[in-house]
C-alpha cells in the first residue's frame, strides 16, 4: 500500500516475472542477445540509482523480488506473466516451478500466470489442462514473437490458437495476457502486431484480452480496437518507465489512454525485473499531465491512478480490497465528472 497527501492506493502490479538468464542457462546466442536488451532497456529507462549490475540482472531470485516487490515496492499484490524461450534458453526464461512455490507460499500476494504456445497443438493443449489444474490459473500469458522451430511467429486467430482459446473458456481461464509491444532481439517486430486482437476479442466475448504494453509503439492501432472492444484491456508495463526521461511521452501515452478507453481498463505493470515498483509508482502518484496538453487531455485524478494502479486488476482477479482501500464517494464523483466531460468530446 502506498499513501501519499492522505489518500491511500491499493497496489496490484499486473506483470512482474522470475527469470534465468545466466548464461549457464543459454541454449544458444539467443539467449544472450534477448537478456542483453532487456538490459538496455533498464539501463536507459530507469532512474541511474535503481540500475543493476548485469551480473545481479541475469539472475535474482525470489529473496529479492519479494523485498524490491513488497517490502520496498509498496505493491500489495503481483500476478506473474513468464515468457518460455524454449529455442533460447536450456531450462526456458521464466522460472516456472521457482514461481509457482513463491505463489503457494505467499497466496495472499501473488497470483501466477502460466504460459502456452498453440503449435505445440495436441500434446501442448493436454498439458495447459494439466497445468490450468495443478496450478489453479486464472490468466495466461501468450508471446506470439516466441520462436518454435522453423516458425518465427503466430497470429491469435490462426487455428490452433482459437483451439487454445476455446480451451481456456472451457477451463475458467478468463484473462488472456498478450505481449504486444516493442520487440526484443532477437525476435521478429512484427509478430507482435495487435490487430489479431481486434479478431479474437471480437469472436471471444467470454474472454478478456489484456494487452501489455499498450501495444507500443502501434498505441494509436491499440486504442482504436480497445475502445470498440469492451473485452479489450491495456497493461502499462513498458510505457511506465517513460515517466522518468521521457515524461511527455508518458502524458502523451497516458492522455490517450484515458481518452480512448477510459480508466476502468488500464493496468499498472512494473515488468519487474526490467524496472522495479517503488518509483514507478511514486512517479505516477505525482504525475500531472503538463498544462499546454490539457487542451486535448483532461487532467488524470486521484479516482482514476487509483483504479489504474490496483482496483482495475483487482476486479479481474477477484482480488479483495481491504476496507477503506477502495474509492470514496467524493473521488467516485470527481472522476465521474472528468470521465463524462471526456466522453462527450470523443467521436460518435
Amino acid at each position: 500500500m502506498y499513501e501519499k497527501n492522505g489518500e491511500r492506493y491499493f497496489v496490484v502490479d499486473g506483470h512482474i516475472a522470475l527469470w534465468d538468464a545466466r548464461e549457464s542457462n543459454h541454449r544458444n546466442v539467443h539467449g544472450k542477445q534477448f537478456i542483453d536488451c532487456f538490459y538496455d532497456y533498464h539501463e536507459n529507462l530507469s532512474p541511474e540509482d535503481v540500475v543493476w549490475d548485469y551480473d545481479t540482472y541475469t539472475y535474482y531470485g525470489g529473496d529479492r523480488l519479494l523485498r524490491d516487490v513488497f517490502v520496498e515496492g509498496y505493491v500489495d499484490h503481483a500476478i506473474f506473466q513468464p515468457v518460455l524461450l524454449k529455442d533460447f534458453y536450456v531450462n526456458g526464461f521464466g522460472q516456472t516451478e521457482e514461481a509457482l512455490a513463491l505463489t503457494r507460499s505467499h497466496p495472499d500476494k501473488l497470483t501466477y500466470n502460466h504460459s502456452y504456445d498453440p503449435r505445440y497443438e495436441e500434446a501442448g493443449l493436454q498439458q495447459l489442462r494439466e497445468d490450468a489444474t495443478r496450478m489453479n490459473l486464472q490468466g495466461v500469458k501468450l508471446y506470439t514473437a516466441e520462436w518454435h522451430g522453423d516458425s518465427r511467429g503466430y497470429k491469435l486467430d490462426d487455428p490452433w490458437s482459437r483451439r487454445y482459446l476455446e480451451e481456456c473458456i472451457e477451463l475458467g481461464i478468463r484473462n488472456i495476457h498478450v505481449h504486444k509491444g516493442p520487440t526484443i532481439r532477437p525476435l521478429d517486430r512484427d509478430a507482435f502486431d495487435v490487430a489479431d486482437i481486434d479478431i479474437v476479442a471480437t469472436d471471444y466475448l467470454d474472454l478478456r484480452f489484456i494487452v501489455e504494453h499498450v501495444g507500443l509503439p502501434r498505441l494509436e492501432d491499440f486504442c482504436w480496437i480497445a475502445t470498440q472492444e469492451s473485452n479489450v484491456y491495456g497493461g502499462l508495463a513498458v510505457a511506465m518507465p517513460f515517466i522518468h526521461n521521457r515524461p511527455r511521452y508518458f502524458a502523451q501515452i497516458m492522455g490517450e489512454l484515458l481518452y480512448w478507453i477510459g480508466e476502468d481498463k488500464i493496468l499498472f505493470g512494473s515488468d519487474y525485473a526490467l524496472w522495479t515498483p517503488k518509483w514507478l509508482i511514486e512517479k505516477f502518484v505525482d504525475f500531472q499531465i503538463p498544462d499546454d496538453l490539457l487542451t486535448d487531455y483532461s487532467q488524470i485524478t486521484v479516482e482514476q491512478k487509483k483504479k489504474i494502479l490496483g482496483l482495475n486488476a483487482a476486479a479481474l482477479y477477484d482480488i479483495e480490497v481491504p476496507s477503506g482501500l477502495g474509492l470514496t464517494e467524493s473521488t467516485r464523483q470527481d472522476g465521474a465528472e472528468v470521465t463524462a466531460r471526456a466522453r462527450e468530446a470523443a467521436p460518435s
